[in-house]
Protein backbone atom coordinates (compact mmCIF):
# COMPACT_ATOMS: atom_id res chain seq x y z
CA UNK A 1 0.00 0.00 0.00
CA UNK A 2 1.40 3.55 -0.71
CA UNK A 3 1.93 5.81 1.57
CA UNK A 4 1.70 9.47 0.76
CA UNK A 5 1.01 13.40 3.05
CA UNK A 6 -1.80 14.44 1.08
CA UNK A 7 -4.88 12.61 -0.83
CA UNK A 8 -3.06 14.52 -3.70
CA UNK A 9 0.45 13.01 -3.32
CA UNK A 10 -1.48 9.95 -2.96
CA UNK A 11 -3.08 10.64 -6.57
CA UNK A 12 0.34 11.50 -7.88
CA UNK A 13 1.69 8.43 -6.62
CA UNK A 14 -0.67 6.27 -7.76
CA UNK A 15 -0.76 7.60 -11.48
CA UNK A 16 2.79 7.19 -11.84
CA UNK A 17 3.26 3.36 -10.19
CA UNK A 18 0.19 2.15 -12.62
CA UNK A 19 -0.81 4.86 -15.02
CA UNK A 20 -3.00 2.26 -17.23
CA UNK A 21 -4.66 0.29 -14.48
CA UNK A 22 -8.33 1.05 -14.37
CA UNK A 23 -9.23 2.89 -11.10
CA UNK A 24 -12.96 3.84 -11.85
CA UNK A 25 -16.31 2.35 -13.65
CA UNK A 26 -19.59 4.19 -13.58
CA UNK A 27 -22.65 2.45 -14.76
CA UNK A 28 -22.50 4.01 -18.38
CA UNK A 29 -19.30 1.89 -18.80
CA UNK A 30 -16.92 4.79 -18.87
CA UNK A 31 -13.68 4.03 -17.18
CA UNK A 32 -10.71 6.05 -15.58
CA UNK A 33 -7.07 4.59 -15.61
CA UNK A 34 -5.26 6.11 -12.93
CA UNK A 35 -3.38 8.76 -15.15
CA UNK A 36 -6.27 9.72 -16.93
CA UNK A 37 -8.05 10.58 -13.72
CA UNK A 38 -4.67 12.59 -12.33
CA UNK A 39 -4.87 14.34 -15.16
CA UNK A 40 -8.77 15.26 -15.26
CA UNK A 41 -8.57 16.25 -11.68
CA UNK A 42 -5.55 18.78 -12.62
CA UNK A 43 -7.69 20.10 -15.72
CA UNK A 44 -10.69 20.55 -12.88
CA UNK A 45 -9.03 22.35 -10.41
CA UNK A 46 -7.93 24.65 -13.26
CA UNK A 47 -11.27 25.45 -13.85
CA UNK A 48 -12.09 26.05 -10.05
CA UNK A 49 -9.44 28.25 -9.88
CA UNK A 50 -10.71 30.79 -12.20
CA UNK A 51 -13.58 30.64 -9.76
CA UNK A 52 -11.18 31.67 -6.66
CA UNK A 53 -11.41 28.41 -4.99
CA UNK A 54 -7.68 28.44 -3.59
CA UNK A 55 -6.08 26.66 -0.40
CA UNK A 56 -8.89 26.75 2.42
CA UNK A 57 -11.54 27.69 0.55
CA UNK A 58 -14.57 25.79 1.48
CA UNK A 59 -16.42 24.26 -1.18
CA UNK A 60 -20.12 22.39 -0.22
CA UNK A 61 -20.94 20.12 -3.37
CA UNK A 62 -23.96 17.75 -3.66
CA UNK A 63 -23.62 15.48 -6.51
CA UNK A 64 -24.32 12.02 -7.82
CA UNK A 65 -22.18 9.30 -7.65
CA UNK A 66 -20.35 9.09 -11.14
CA UNK A 67 -17.16 9.97 -12.41
CA UNK A 68 -17.61 13.62 -12.47
CA UNK A 69 -17.62 13.58 -8.73
CA UNK A 70 -15.14 11.60 -8.18
CA UNK A 71 -12.57 13.93 -10.29
CA UNK A 72 -14.52 16.77 -8.24
CA UNK A 73 -12.65 15.46 -5.19
CA UNK A 74 -9.02 15.10 -6.99
CA UNK A 75 -8.94 18.88 -8.09
CA UNK A 76 -10.52 20.04 -4.41
CA UNK A 77 -7.65 17.76 -3.08
CA UNK A 78 -5.08 19.19 -5.58
CA UNK A 79 -6.04 23.11 -4.74
CA UNK A 80 -6.03 21.98 -0.74
CA UNK A 81 -9.63 23.26 -0.89
CA UNK A 82 -11.67 22.56 2.36
CA UNK A 83 -14.78 20.16 0.77
CA UNK A 84 -17.76 19.40 2.55
CA UNK A 85 -19.35 16.85 0.46
CA UNK A 86 -23.27 16.74 1.24
CA UNK A 87 -26.07 13.72 0.83
CA UNK A 88 -28.28 14.37 -2.31
CA UNK A 89 -31.31 13.38 0.67
CA UNK A 90 -30.53 17.04 2.42
CA UNK A 91 -33.41 19.56 2.04
CA UNK A 92 -33.68 23.17 2.03
CA UNK A 93 -33.33 23.16 6.21
CA UNK A 94 -30.18 20.93 6.30
CA UNK A 95 -28.18 22.60 3.35
CA UNK A 96 -29.62 26.19 4.26
CA UNK A 97 -28.00 25.46 7.82
CA UNK A 98 -24.49 24.00 6.28
CA UNK A 99 -24.62 27.13 4.15
CA UNK A 100 -24.45 29.55 7.32
CA UNK A 101 -22.03 27.43 9.21
CA UNK A 102 -19.36 26.41 7.19
CA UNK A 103 -19.84 29.68 4.42
CA UNK A 104 -18.59 28.06 1.48
CA UNK A 105 -17.54 30.15 -1.08
CA UNK A 106 -18.65 27.79 -3.81
CA UNK A 107 -21.93 25.17 -3.43
CA UNK A 108 -21.84 23.02 -6.63
CA UNK A 109 -25.11 20.83 -7.10
CA UNK A 110 -26.95 19.18 -10.35
CA UNK A 111 -29.75 20.98 -12.11
CA UNK A 112 -32.44 18.16 -11.51
CA UNK A 113 -31.70 15.03 -9.96
CA UNK A 114 -34.34 12.26 -8.74
CA UNK A 115 -37.16 14.66 -9.65
CA UNK A 116 -35.71 17.54 -7.26
CA UNK A 117 -34.46 21.16 -8.01
CA UNK A 118 -31.13 21.03 -6.43
CA UNK A 119 -30.62 24.22 -8.46
CA UNK A 120 -33.98 26.08 -6.79
CA UNK A 121 -32.91 24.69 -3.44
CA UNK A 122 -29.28 26.10 -3.98
CA UNK A 123 -30.71 29.57 -5.03
CA UNK A 124 -32.60 29.61 -1.75
CA UNK A 125 -30.40 28.94 0.95
CA UNK A 126 -26.81 29.88 -0.85
CA UNK A 127 -26.51 33.06 1.07
CA UNK A 128 -23.16 34.35 0.03
CA UNK A 129 -22.32 31.61 -2.14
CA UNK A 130 -21.61 31.26 -5.37
CA UNK A 131 -23.78 28.68 -6.88
CA UNK A 132 -22.20 26.45 -9.84
CA UNK A 133 -24.22 23.92 -11.82
CA UNK A 134 -22.92 20.59 -12.79
CA UNK A 135 -24.83 18.08 -14.39
CA UNK A 136 -21.58 16.66 -16.53
CA UNK A 137 -18.10 17.25 -16.55
CA UNK A 138 -16.50 20.14 -14.48
CA UNK A 139 -15.48 23.04 -15.71
CA UNK A 140 -11.91 22.96 -16.89
CA UNK A 141 -8.62 25.37 -17.11
CA UNK A 142 -5.05 25.00 -18.09
CA UNK A 143 -3.24 22.84 -15.46
CA UNK A 144 -0.21 24.95 -15.71
CA UNK A 145 -1.56 28.42 -14.03
CA UNK A 146 -2.17 26.02 -10.98
CA UNK A 147 -0.03 27.44 -7.86
CA UNK A 148 2.28 24.50 -5.89
CA UNK A 149 -0.26 21.85 -4.36
CA UNK A 150 -0.86 21.71 -0.53
CA UNK A 151 1.74 19.16 1.21
CA UNK A 152 0.57 19.32 5.07
CA UNK A 153 -2.01 16.37 5.49
CA UNK A 154 -2.76 17.52 9.36
CA UNK A 155 -4.44 20.89 7.63
CA UNK A 156 -8.26 20.34 7.95
CA UNK A 157 -10.08 19.51 4.56
CA UNK A 158 -13.20 18.33 5.03
CA UNK A 159 -16.41 18.75 6.39
CA UNK A 160 -18.40 15.88 6.85
CA UNK A 161 -22.04 17.01 8.52
CA UNK A 162 -23.89 14.09 10.60
CA UNK A 163 -27.81 13.94 9.69
CA UNK A 164 -29.49 15.67 12.24
CA UNK A 165 -32.57 14.16 12.93
CA UNK A 166 -34.64 16.12 16.02
CA UNK A 167 -31.60 18.75 16.60
CA UNK A 168 -29.00 20.60 13.41
CA UNK A 169 -26.45 18.79 11.67
CA UNK A 170 -23.18 18.44 13.50
CA UNK A 171 -19.81 19.26 11.17
CA UNK A 172 -17.08 17.26 11.81
CA UNK A 173 -13.66 18.85 10.80
CA UNK A 174 -11.66 16.18 9.44
CA UNK A 175 -8.26 16.03 7.38
CA UNK A 176 -6.01 14.24 4.71
CA UNK A 177 -4.01 12.24 7.34
CA UNK A 178 -7.34 11.10 9.55
CA UNK A 179 -9.34 9.67 6.13
CA UNK A 180 -5.97 8.11 4.68
CA UNK A 181 -5.71 6.52 8.40
CA UNK A 182 -9.07 5.26 8.13
CA UNK A 183 -8.27 3.77 4.64
CA UNK A 184 -5.56 1.93 4.98
CA UNK A 185 -6.83 0.51 8.34
CA UNK A 186 -9.96 -1.03 6.33
CA UNK A 187 -7.51 -1.82 3.25
CA UNK A 188 -5.72 -4.01 5.59
CA UNK A 189 -8.62 -5.98 7.31
CA UNK A 190 -10.32 -6.29 4.22
CA UNK A 191 -6.39 -7.69 2.14
CA UNK A 192 -7.51 -5.48 -0.67
CA UNK A 193 -5.30 -5.78 -4.03
CA UNK A 194 -4.77 -4.46 -7.25
CA UNK A 195 -6.82 -7.77 -8.40
CA UNK A 196 -9.90 -5.99 -6.51
CA UNK A 197 -13.30 -4.48 -8.17
CA UNK A 198 -15.13 -2.98 -5.53
CA UNK A 199 -18.69 -2.16 -5.62
CA UNK A 200 -19.74 1.10 -4.36
CA UNK A 201 -23.17 1.81 -4.01
CA UNK A 202 -23.65 4.40 -1.28
CA UNK A 203 -23.69 7.66 -1.94
CA UNK A 204 -19.88 9.04 -2.33
CA UNK A 205 -20.25 12.36 -0.39
CA UNK A 206 -20.78 9.96 2.88
CA UNK A 207 -18.04 10.24 4.24
CA UNK A 208 -16.59 6.26 3.14
CA UNK A 209 -16.57 7.77 -0.52
CA UNK A 210 -13.19 9.56 0.34
CA UNK A 211 -12.54 6.57 2.25
CA UNK A 212 -12.60 3.99 -0.59
CA UNK A 213 -11.16 6.30 -3.11
CA UNK A 214 -8.11 6.42 -0.66
CA UNK A 215 -7.76 2.91 -0.34
CA UNK A 216 -8.34 2.09 -3.89
CA UNK A 217 -5.40 4.76 -4.72
CA UNK A 218 -3.02 2.79 -2.18
CA UNK A 219 -3.78 -0.41 -3.91
CA UNK A 220 -4.60 0.34 -7.26
CA UNK A 221 -7.99 -1.33 -7.41
CA UNK A 222 -11.44 -0.65 -9.22
CA UNK A 223 -14.35 0.92 -8.04
CA UNK A 224 -17.71 -0.11 -10.04
CA UNK A 225 -19.68 2.85 -8.93
CA UNK A 226 -23.52 3.50 -9.10
CA UNK A 227 -25.59 7.04 -8.81
CA UNK A 228 -28.21 5.02 -6.61
CA UNK A 229 -28.54 1.69 -5.72
CA UNK A 230 -31.48 0.00 -7.84
CA UNK A 231 -31.17 -3.58 -7.29
CA UNK A 232 -32.77 -4.71 -11.45
CA UNK A 233 -29.60 -2.05 -12.08
CA UNK A 234 -26.99 -2.22 -10.05
CA UNK A 235 -26.38 -6.25 -9.50
CA UNK A 236 -26.66 -6.71 -13.20
CA UNK A 237 -23.27 -4.23 -13.22
CA UNK A 238 -21.53 -5.63 -10.92
CA UNK A 239 -22.56 -8.95 -12.07
CA UNK A 240 -20.75 -7.90 -15.74
CA UNK A 241 -17.48 -6.26 -14.09
CA UNK A 242 -17.18 -9.40 -12.20
CA UNK A 243 -17.11 -7.69 -8.44
CA UNK A 244 -15.21 -9.18 -5.76
CA UNK A 245 -15.97 -6.58 -3.08
CA UNK A 246 -19.61 -5.78 -2.47
CA UNK A 247 -20.40 -3.47 -0.58
CA UNK A 248 -21.88 -1.70 1.94
CA UNK A 249 -23.79 -2.19 4.60
CA UNK A 250 -27.45 -4.29 5.60
CA UNK A 251 -29.79 -3.12 3.22
CA UNK A 252 -27.60 -3.45 0.66
CA UNK A 253 -26.53 -6.96 1.66
CA UNK A 254 -30.55 -8.01 1.97
CA UNK A 255 -30.46 -7.05 -1.75
CA UNK A 256 -27.82 -8.91 -2.99
CA UNK A 257 -29.56 -11.96 -0.86
CA UNK A 258 -32.52 -11.87 -1.97
CA UNK A 259 -31.06 -11.31 -6.08
CA UNK A 260 -29.04 -14.90 -4.97
CA UNK A 261 -31.91 -16.62 -4.02
CA UNK A 262 -33.63 -16.03 -6.99
CA UNK A 263 -31.53 -18.89 -8.37
CA UNK A 264 -29.79 -20.67 -5.97
CA UNK A 265 -27.98 -22.87 -8.05
CA UNK A 266 -25.85 -20.24 -9.86
CA UNK A 267 -23.45 -17.76 -7.81
CA UNK A 268 -24.65 -14.39 -8.03
CA UNK A 269 -20.87 -13.20 -8.07
CA UNK A 270 -18.78 -15.78 -8.47
CA UNK A 271 -15.38 -14.39 -7.30
CA UNK A 272 -16.75 -12.10 -4.28
CA UNK A 273 -14.61 -12.51 -1.76
CA UNK A 274 -16.09 -10.42 1.14
CA UNK A 275 -19.09 -8.32 1.56
CA UNK A 276 -17.96 -5.13 3.70
CA UNK A 277 -20.39 -4.04 6.20
CA UNK A 278 -21.45 -0.66 8.55
CA UNK A 279 -23.69 2.31 8.78
CA UNK A 280 -26.28 0.43 10.19
CA UNK A 281 -26.67 -2.49 12.87
CA UNK A 282 -26.43 -6.31 11.31
CA UNK A 283 -28.66 -8.91 12.07
CA UNK A 284 -26.40 -11.70 13.21
CA UNK A 285 -28.68 -14.27 11.20
CA UNK A 286 -28.12 -12.02 8.09
CA UNK A 287 -23.98 -12.79 8.62
CA UNK A 288 -24.67 -16.60 8.89
CA UNK A 289 -27.08 -16.84 5.59
CA UNK A 290 -24.88 -14.45 3.72
CA UNK A 291 -21.63 -16.72 4.14
CA UNK A 292 -23.66 -20.10 3.66
CA UNK A 293 -25.65 -18.79 0.54
CA UNK A 294 -23.15 -16.55 -1.29
CA UNK A 295 -20.04 -18.30 -0.58
CA UNK A 296 -18.73 -15.51 1.29
CA UNK A 297 -17.65 -13.09 4.67
CA UNK A 298 -19.90 -10.46 5.72
CA UNK A 299 -16.96 -8.30 6.95
CA UNK A 300 -18.13 -5.58 9.31
CA UNK A 301 -16.96 -2.50 11.08
CA UNK A 302 -18.07 -0.11 13.60
CA UNK A 303 -17.61 3.55 13.25
CA UNK A 304 -19.17 7.17 12.87
CA UNK A 305 -18.58 9.87 10.92
CA UNK A 306 -16.84 11.62 13.81
CA UNK A 307 -14.68 8.59 13.98
CA UNK A 308 -15.08 6.72 10.81
CA UNK A 309 -14.52 2.42 11.08
CA UNK A 310 -12.74 2.17 14.54
CA UNK A 311 -13.10 -1.53 14.50
CA UNK A 312 -13.40 -3.62 11.90
CA UNK A 313 -13.74 -7.94 11.06
CA UNK A 314 -10.88 -9.53 8.95
CA UNK A 315 -10.77 -12.53 7.70
CA UNK A 316 -9.51 -14.62 10.24
CA UNK A 317 -12.27 -13.85 12.28
CA UNK A 318 -14.57 -17.13 13.29
CA UNK A 319 -18.37 -17.52 11.72
CA UNK A 320 -19.38 -16.26 14.96
CA UNK A 321 -17.45 -13.28 15.56
CA UNK A 322 -17.96 -12.75 12.42
CA UNK A 323 -21.71 -12.84 12.99
CA UNK A 324 -22.33 -11.53 16.28
CA UNK A 325 -19.61 -8.70 16.88
CA UNK A 326 -18.06 -5.73 14.46
CA UNK A 327 -14.37 -6.88 14.60
CA UNK A 328 -10.96 -6.00 16.46
CA UNK A 329 -10.07 -2.02 17.08
CA UNK A 330 -8.02 -0.80 14.22
CA UNK A 331 -4.50 0.06 14.70
CA UNK A 332 -4.00 3.14 16.65
CA UNK A 333 -7.70 2.62 18.36
CA UNK A 334 -8.08 3.13 21.61
CA UNK A 335 -11.62 1.65 23.36
CA UNK A 336 -13.29 2.34 26.55
CA UNK A 337 -16.11 1.47 27.60
CA UNK A 338 -17.90 3.17 30.05
CA UNK A 339 -21.31 2.39 32.14
CA UNK A 340 -24.47 4.22 32.48
CA UNK A 341 -23.37 4.78 35.63
CA UNK A 342 -19.75 6.18 34.87
CA UNK A 343 -17.70 3.53 35.89
CA UNK A 344 -15.20 1.83 33.26
CA UNK A 345 -16.97 -1.38 31.99
CA UNK A 346 -15.17 -4.52 33.30
CA UNK A 347 -14.97 -7.37 30.85
CA UNK A 348 -18.40 -8.00 28.90
CA UNK A 349 -20.06 -5.40 30.86
CA UNK A 350 -21.65 -3.32 28.62
CA UNK A 351 -20.53 0.82 28.60
CA UNK A 352 -20.90 3.54 26.08
CA UNK A 353 -18.01 3.45 23.58
CA UNK A 354 -15.31 6.05 23.31
CA UNK A 355 -12.52 6.27 21.52
CA UNK A 356 -9.21 7.83 20.85
CA UNK A 357 -8.28 6.79 17.32
CA UNK A 358 -5.74 8.40 14.27
CA UNK A 359 -9.32 8.47 12.25
CA UNK A 360 -10.62 10.70 14.79
CA UNK A 361 -12.15 14.10 13.65
CA UNK A 362 -10.39 17.37 14.91
CA UNK A 363 -13.88 18.44 16.51
CA UNK A 364 -16.74 20.40 15.51
CA UNK A 365 -17.14 23.05 13.05
CA UNK A 366 -19.08 24.58 16.16
CA UNK A 367 -16.46 24.32 18.81
CA UNK A 368 -19.30 24.85 21.79
CA UNK A 369 -19.88 21.33 20.61
CA UNK A 370 -16.63 19.82 21.95
CA UNK A 371 -17.19 20.05 25.22
CA UNK A 372 -20.02 17.78 25.67
CA UNK A 373 -18.20 15.19 23.03
CA UNK A 374 -14.84 14.65 24.96
CA UNK A 375 -14.97 13.31 28.21
CA UNK A 376 -12.24 14.79 30.72
CA UNK A 377 -9.71 11.99 29.29
CA UNK A 378 -9.82 13.03 26.06
CA UNK A 379 -11.66 10.31 24.61
CA UNK A 380 -14.80 10.72 22.15
CA UNK A 381 -18.07 9.85 23.45
CA UNK A 382 -19.90 7.86 20.38
CA UNK A 383 -23.06 7.31 22.13
CA UNK A 384 -23.39 3.62 21.28
CA UNK A 385 -23.46 0.98 23.88
CA UNK A 386 -21.26 -2.18 23.30
CA UNK A 387 -18.99 -4.59 24.87
CA UNK A 388 -15.84 -6.19 24.38
CA UNK A 389 -15.91 -10.14 23.86
CA UNK A 390 -12.44 -11.63 23.62
CA UNK A 391 -11.62 -8.35 21.87
CA UNK A 392 -14.09 -7.93 19.31
CA UNK A 393 -16.81 -5.30 19.64
CA UNK A 394 -20.07 -6.15 20.37
CA UNK A 395 -22.55 -3.18 19.98
CA UNK A 396 -25.93 -3.39 21.80
CA UNK A 397 -27.82 -0.34 21.14
CA UNK A 398 -27.76 3.61 21.27
CA UNK A 399 -27.57 5.13 24.68
CA UNK A 400 -30.74 6.72 23.18
CA UNK A 401 -31.80 3.56 22.00
CA UNK A 402 -32.61 2.07 24.88
CA UNK A 403 -36.07 1.83 25.79
CA UNK A 404 -36.92 2.47 29.63
CA UNK A 405 -40.10 1.28 30.78
CA UNK A 406 -41.21 1.30 34.36
CA UNK A 407 -37.48 1.91 34.65
CA UNK A 408 -36.11 -1.52 33.03
CA UNK A 409 -33.90 -0.68 30.42
CA UNK A 410 -34.71 -2.88 27.10
CA UNK A 411 -32.20 -2.94 24.10
CA UNK A 412 -33.99 -2.01 21.06
CA UNK A 413 -31.40 -4.06 19.00
CA UNK A 414 -31.60 -7.25 20.96
CA UNK A 415 -35.57 -7.80 20.16
CA UNK A 416 -34.50 -6.59 16.54
CA UNK A 417 -31.90 -9.37 16.34
CA UNK A 418 -34.29 -12.12 17.80
CA UNK A 419 -37.66 -10.87 15.57
CA UNK A 420 -35.05 -11.09 12.02
CA UNK A 421 -34.54 -14.44 12.62
CA UNK A 422 -38.48 -14.95 12.43
CA UNK A 423 -39.17 -16.75 9.00
CA UNK A 424 -42.18 -14.11 7.89
CA UNK A 425 -39.89 -10.71 8.74
CA UNK A 426 -37.65 -9.77 5.97
CA UNK A 427 -36.78 -5.82 7.76
CA UNK A 428 -37.84 -4.87 11.45
CA UNK A 429 -36.96 -1.62 13.48
CA UNK A 430 -38.11 -1.45 17.90
CA UNK A 431 -38.63 1.86 19.47
CA UNK A 432 -39.26 3.63 22.54
CA UNK A 433 -43.15 5.07 22.65
CA UNK A 434 -44.33 7.18 24.97
CA UNK A 435 -46.71 5.64 27.33
CA UNK A 436 -48.94 7.60 29.95
CA UNK A 437 -48.84 4.11 32.33
CA UNK A 438 -45.16 3.17 31.77
CA UNK A 439 -43.07 5.85 30.56
CA UNK A 440 -42.03 3.96 27.43
CA UNK A 441 -43.70 1.18 25.35
CA UNK A 442 -41.69 -1.41 23.18
CA UNK A 443 -42.83 -0.95 19.41
CA UNK A 444 -42.07 -3.32 16.61
CA UNK A 445 -42.59 -2.39 12.79
CA UNK A 446 -41.78 -5.05 10.61
CA UNK A 447 -41.90 -5.63 7.12
CA UNK A 448 -43.51 -8.82 6.50
CA UNK A 449 -45.85 -11.38 7.91
CA UNK A 450 -46.27 -11.53 11.52
CA UNK A 451 -49.25 -11.38 13.97
CA UNK A 452 -49.18 -9.29 17.18
CA UNK A 453 -49.30 -13.05 19.17
CA UNK A 454 -47.45 -14.61 16.90
CA UNK A 455 -45.02 -12.25 17.97
CA UNK A 456 -45.13 -12.69 21.69
CA UNK A 457 -44.90 -16.17 21.19
CA UNK A 458 -41.60 -16.41 19.10
CA UNK A 459 -40.11 -14.05 21.54
CA UNK A 460 -41.18 -16.24 24.28
CA UNK A 461 -39.98 -19.09 22.85
CA UNK A 462 -36.54 -17.81 22.08
CA UNK A 463 -36.19 -16.64 25.59
CA UNK A 464 -36.54 -12.80 25.75
CA UNK A 465 -37.93 -11.99 29.00
CA UNK A 466 -41.65 -10.82 28.78
CA UNK A 467 -40.93 -7.24 30.24
CA UNK A 468 -38.56 -6.63 26.51
CA UNK A 469 -41.43 -8.33 24.63
CA UNK A 470 -42.89 -5.65 22.72
CA UNK A 471 -46.33 -4.11 23.50
CA UNK A 472 -47.21 -3.00 20.57
CA UNK A 473 -46.54 -4.20 16.38
CA UNK A 474 -47.33 -2.35 13.46
CA UNK A 475 -46.79 -4.14 9.81
CA UNK A 476 -44.78 -1.42 6.76
CA UNK A 477 -44.43 -1.93 3.66
CA UNK A 478 -40.54 -0.64 4.06
CA UNK A 479 -38.72 1.23 6.56
CA UNK A 480 -37.33 4.69 6.01
CA UNK A 481 -33.28 4.56 5.78
CA UNK A 482 -30.46 6.93 5.42
CA UNK A 483 -28.43 6.12 2.21
CA UNK A 484 -25.55 4.08 4.41
CA UNK A 485 -28.60 1.93 5.27
CA UNK A 486 -29.34 3.02 8.43
CA UNK A 487 -32.66 3.17 10.31
CA UNK A 488 -34.43 6.66 10.80
CA UNK A 489 -35.99 6.30 13.84
CA UNK A 490 -37.08 9.10 14.38
CA UNK A 491 -39.53 9.40 11.71
CA UNK A 492 -40.46 6.22 12.81
CA UNK A 493 -41.18 7.73 15.93
CA UNK A 494 -42.97 10.24 14.81
CA UNK A 495 -45.21 8.50 12.69
CA UNK A 496 -46.44 6.08 15.36
CA UNK A 497 -46.44 8.44 18.15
Amino acid sequence: MLEAATLWDLIVKRADATPDAPMVVDETRTTLTFAAYRDAAQRAAAGLYERGVKDGVVVTWILPTTNNSVVLVGALARLGATQNPVLPIYRDREVGFISKQARPQLLIVPSVYRDFDFEAMAQRVAGGAEVLVCDGPIPEGDPTTLPPPPSDGDAVRWLFYTSGSTADPKGARHTDRTIMATARGMGERLAVTADDRNGLVFPFTHIAGPIWLATGLMVGLRHLIVSAWDPPTTIPFFQEQDVTIAGSGTIFHMGYLTAQRENPNTPLFPNVRCFPGGGAPKPPQLAHEIKKEMGAPILSGYGLTEAPILTMASFDDSDEALANTEGTPMTGVELKLVTLEGDVAGPGEEGEIRAKAPQLMKGYLDAALDAEAFDEDGYFRTGDLGKLVDGNIVITGRVKDIIIRKGENISAKEVEDLLFTHPGVSDVAVIGLPDPSSGERACAIVVGELSFDDMVAFLKDKGLRNQAIPEQLEIADALPRNPAGKVLKQDLKREYA
